[in-house]
């Protein structure tokens, strides 16, 4: 057995069963030991698609997602989804294959210094040497799975892959265990929420990794606790909850911020400030945080109290706690959960993008999955999507990079083979990442993959268009609409120009033996009135 043997003899028992990246000839030893040790490599179109799939396979299965490259523009492309996984708080193996050993440091084509790379966005960056492969691996999936999740970077030499080994697999993993939290804390986090008369939750992105998500709910509900989300905690409670207000801070988020301005408290559940900080909308509302880590907040926040430690442990001893009240009622939040669903939908005479969104929607099974990219679409997606259940709805919020959702959709399809999985892109975002559409066929998965087609970058043109600068650089598209062409890579393409079209083509894709592109032409003009209100 050699040392890439063990890798991957490792990274199986460490329940994963496949990686994601594109080969050079250093990565050739450790391909050729995950096709004898059963561990599939899937060849993505980049490699920063690698890092998003590897990603989203951590965010789905609890195990680390594995992505590789080669040394120099194969890891500097790879850094941008490892990034991603960085700043979402996903576990992620990174693996750079590199020179020689004795190579290392020197002016040789393409090298460059991987660990001074990938520091700034990883928990760590580790080298693999002979002798302590086993032990190196397991440590960094031990950090990866620890709180806050993260991605590990490994960098290992071909001397170092193909040596021969006596190492012994090790033991999988144990990750770090938080502290519960002080009781002291907890106690006085239940008399701030018992208290209140107009309370207001907002779930973030730490509830997505919650053991047991059935607490967050039965919490809300115990507390009788009015609750809004960030958008990758959208779905850990069914959106159809009687006492759900919605994802904040996306499109139309000036109602939002009005209703949670008529609260007494806001209650941060796992609420982690890199999707979005505090004092962008909570005003002068006291803030109580119940988070696995310490609050980032500016010193304008009316922040009353924290309780810092183990977050499931933390939910478990609120709802063992006496039943609060408040003066909500049932009337009211279902009058806002209205306005703000009319608001998200103003009169247009044309095929418009939430109109897209809600055909989608509609064609979507209630507990499929979605995966979706980064632009203006976003933000309407964000507001408008109604998500049922923990992790079906995809995005990167916290890095917030283009080209997440189509490796995204592919990822999170392998994960759950079973369930229904759609993408959800811009035509911007297409265009970076049309390529893995040939991975997805490829593959052989059954995937939609609707592109709202509106001829720009159209966040940014909304920018431009708010701060009064000339629409310049952001026309993707000049020339008259046509028809898509009949395939991309030999994937069916179809167009849709009405709702109705749309819900028909997403219906059959997901039906179909194989991807299916949908090019959707929409008009979003009201991203200026939604997206920026």
């Amino acid at each position: 057995m050699n040392n890439a043997d063990l890798i991957i003899a490792t990274l199986k028992a460490n329940g994963v069963s496949r990686g994601f990246g594109i080969p050079s000839g250093n990565v050739l030893p450790l391909m050729e030991a995950m096709r004898s040790g059963g561990v599939e490599f899937i060849l993505t179109a980049h490699e920063g698609s690698a890092g998003f799939a590897a990603d989203v396979t951590g965010r789905m299965t609890g195990t680390p997602g594995v992505c590789i490259a080669t040394l120099g523009p194969g890891a500097t492309n790879l850094a941008t989804g490892v990034g991603g996984a960085f700043l979402d708080r996903s576990p992620v193996i990174a693996i750079t294959c590199n020179l020689n050993t004795d190579q290392l440091g020197r002016r040789i084509q393409m090298w460059i210094d991987h660990h001074a790379l990938f520091k700034p966005i990883t928990k760590a960056t580790l080298k693999l040497e002979q002798g302590c492969v086993a032990q190196t691996l397991t440590q960094a999936i031990a950090i990866a799975l620890s709180e806050p999740k993260g991605p590990v970077h490994l960098d290992l030499p071909e001397d170092v892959a193909l040596a021969a080994t006596n190492e012994q697999v090790a033991a999988p993993a144990q990750p770090a265990k938080l502290a519960a939290a002080a009781d002291a804390a907890l106690a006085r986090a239940g008399e701030r929420i018992a208290a209140a008369k107009r309370p207001i939750a907002v779930l973030g992105a730490t509830a997505m990794r919650l053991a047991d998500p059935s607490s967050l709910r039965t919490m809300i509900e115990r507390h009788n606790l009015p609750f809004a989300t960030t958008t990758m905690a959208k779905g850990m409670i069914d959106e159809d909850h009687p006492l759900a207000l919605g994802c904040i801070e996306r499109a139309c988020r000036q109602v939002q911020r009005r209703f949670l301005h008529s609260a007494d408290l806001i209650v941060g559940l796992g609420y982690d400030t890199v999707e979005v900080e505090y004092e962008a909308w909570i005003g002068n509302r006291p803030l109580l945080q119940i988070d696995i880590e310490p609050v980032d907040v500016a010193p304008s926040v009316n922040l009353i109290h924290q309780v810092t430690g183990d977050f499931d442990s933390s939910l478990a001893r609120l709802c063992a706690m006496p039943a609060a009240t408040n003066r909500w009622s049932s009337a009211m939040l279902a009058e806002h959960r209205r306005t703000f669903q009319t608001a998200l939908r103003p009169a247009g005479k044309m095929f418009t993008a939430y109109a897209a969104i809600d055909a989608v929607r509609r064609a979507l099974p209630r507990e499929g999955l979605l995966a979706f990219d980064v632009g203006a679409h976003t933000h309407q997606i964000a507001s408008q999507w109604s998500a049922h259940a923990p992790k079906t709805f995809h995005i990167t919020n916290g890095w917030s990079s283009m080209g997440f959702g189509l490796p995204g959709a592919i990822a999170a399809k392998l994960a759950r083979p079973e369930a229904p999985v759609v993408c959800l892109l811009g035509d911007g975002c297409f265009q970076m990442t049309c390529g893995e559409v040939a991975t997805a066929k490829r593959l052989g998965i059954t995937l939609p993959i609707v592109v709202l087609d509106d001829r720009w970058l159209a966040l940014i043109k909304v920018k431009q268009i708010r701060r009064q600068l000339p629409l310049y650089g952001t026309e993707l598209q000049a020339e008259t609409y046509r028809e898509p062409p009949a395939h991309y890579f030999g994937v069916p393409a179809l167009a849709a120009s009405s709702a109705d079209a749309l819900e028909s083509s997403v219906t059959s894709a997901l039906a179909a033996n194989g991807p299916t592109v949908i090019e959707a032409v929409v008009d979003s003009d009201h991203y200026l009135d939604t997206v920026y209100d």
